[in-house]
């Protein structure tokens, strides 16, 4: 029957992009719909959300000021 084996092939590449660039345009799947990213997501916050509440040494906004008054920002 080739018309069902072709209707098989038509399904699967609706499905499937056959090319990368296709599979790029494709939108990735929501965070909630992804337990890997959800999980991801929680473990970054938890090692890193104490870091990024810290202030920014003193040292290092010096440097970012001479940085931008250099680059004449």
């Amino acid at each position: 029957m080739p018309g069902a084996a072709n209707g098989m092939d038509q399904n699967r590449d609706r499905r499937t992009p056959a090319t990368p660039a296709a599979r790029a345009s494709q939108p990735s799947p929501e965070p909630a719909a992804d337990p890997f990213g959800l999980w991801l997501q929680a473990r970054l916050h938890q090692l890193y959300d104490g870091v990024t509440r810290e202030p920014i040494p003193p040292e290092l906004l010096r440097l970012i000021e001479e940085d931008r008054h250099r680059r004449g920002g």
